[in-house]
């Protein structure tokens, strides 16, 4: 390996082997340019020096071809080194579902990843729409009946994402115009169904088959909503609805164990799991996405105390939408089932961001988290002091303590639902239902609905 100086480094500059920032970080591929805009990047980073596998080519515009630049031979590595990589990235390949089925490991020089399928321009765009053009023609005369709708709706988008991975993974290749337009379809629909959309979580048995997808999907949802209450703009609020969606795009480099063990990581595990940030950051880059978005990515793991990772920076150098990526990724995953624990209740999950433990999330992010979901979530099944048991449906702007309810068992003449503004005397929230009393709840209305339509 060789070490390079940021201040010998020039546009237009490509390398035989990547260049990194150390023996983890990845900063551009084999036989990317690196740009002018790259290096102010990291110039403003405060980057210094990298370590370069190979050699550096430089293009000068009046020569046909690169002139290559001859290092001295890397020293050769030793045995622990040799099996430390070997230890590292490991191969891993893609089913029809999205299935990751890791690969034995083995040295890249004996086993190297196979290069990208020819670029196929493939338009994914109607795996979305298709569920959006269901959803309109659906009968909604009930709230069950829009919940229906809005389940088709984010069930559509979730294939969708599932499509983009599977796509990159095969091809490495996104087409950003087309992401861009269907983002901006879902952030009409969430505009307007948005607490519809935050109601909806996936079973354990969904989430496992396909966690990457699941994570992503939800934590969108969360994302646009913070930023809708933050009266970001469609733009930003598109942008900020991308770069989530593929926060964790860099992920399917890595094993999967790294990600879905019950197992506390070793120091080795984890160094290999924070580089998904820039392998995603990488990944989007390369395909030219707006740098906003490339931040985004890169950033969402950066925390306000500088204790997040991979540049430490601290909450001034975040930017807006790493912010809100950390904030609603956090909240989802709080409030997730996984495989090795049951789900939190959403109650606990926003109880856990308002402590703000060592201050590590942007306050005002946090704090448009509560208004846009109230201190009982919506979706949560709540006590009230009357005995009676409800679900809450939307938020109160004038107290988050007590939002808008639904009453379980209890309708109004016209059939729909009964819905009622809890207050400080007899609908008070005593306290949020445990994921099992919820459980049991859903499995009686199930039951209760299942005995009126057999009579």
């Amino acid at each position: 390996m060789t070490n390079v100086e940021v201040s010998d480094l020039k546009p237009d500059s490509f390398f035989k082997e990547d260049l990194k920032i150390d023996k983890l970080f990845l900063v551009t591929s084999v036989a990317c340019p690196l740009t002018e805009e790259v290096l102010k990047s990291l110039r403003e980073w405060s980057f210094d020096k990298f370590i370069l596998d190979g050699n550096i080519c430089e293009v000068a515009a009046t020569q046909p071809a690169p002139k290559v630049v001859e290092e001295k031979p890397a020293p050769e590595l030793s045995a622990e080194k040799k099996q430390q990589i070997q230890n590292g990235f490991e191969e891993v390949s893609f089913d029809d579902e999205l299935g990751i089925t890791q690969k034995s490991a083995a040295p890249a020089a004996a086993q190297p990843v196979p290069p990208p399928k020819p670029h196929v321009k493939v338009d994914y765009s109607y795996i979305f729409l298709d569920a959006l053009k269901k959803a309109h023609t659906m009968p909604v005369k009930t709230e069950a009946e829009r919940m229906e709708e809005v389940q088709v709706v984010y069930d559509g988008f979730s294939e969708y994402i599932k499509a983009i991975y599977t796509h990159y993974a095969t091809h490495r290749d996104l087409d950003y115009e087309e992401i861009c337009r269907m983002m901006q379809e879902l952030y009409k629909y969430e505009r307007d169904h948005c607490r519809y959309l935050l109601r909806i979580t996936p079973t354990l048995e969904a989430r496992n088959k396909n966690f990457l997808i699941s994570h992503s999907m939800r934590s969108t949802i969360i994302a646009i909503a913070i930023g809708l209450q933050l009266h970001m703009p469609q733009e930003k609020l598109v942008e900020l609805g991308i770069a989530c969606m593929l926060h964790e795009i860099g992920m399917i480099r890595l094993p999967p164990q790294l990600y879905m063990n019950s197992k506390p990581l070793s120091a080795t595990e984890y160094a290999q799991m924070t580089t998904h940030t820039v392998l995603g950051y990488n990944v989007v880059k390369d395909a030219n996405f707006p740098l906003s978005i490339q931040l985004g990515v890169l950033e969402h793991h950066e925390r306000e105390t500088g204790n997040g990772y991979p540049r430490h920076l601290t909450s001034e150098k975040i930017s807006l939408y790493a912010k809100i990526i950390a904030v609603a990724c956090s909240y989802e995953a709080i409030s997730a089932p996984r495989h090795f624990r049951d789900a939190h209740t959403t109650f606990d999950a926003i109880v856990e961001l308002l402590k703000n433990a060592n201050h590590q999330y942007d306050d005002t992010v946090v704090k448009a988290l509560l208004y846009t979901v109230s201190l009982y979530p919506i979706g949560a099944y709540v006590y009230l002091a009357n005995g009676k048991i409800a679900q809450v449906v939307d938020v109160n702007p004038a107290n988050q303590r007590n939002p808008i309810v639904q009453i379980i068992g209890e309708k109004n003449e016209d059939g729909s639902i009964k819905t009622v503004q809890t207050n400080d005397a007899q609908l008070k929230i005593i306290r949020v239902m445990n994921k099992t009393e919820s459980d049991d709840v859903l499995k009686a209305i199930s039951n209760q609905e299942n005995t009126q339509e057999s009579n």
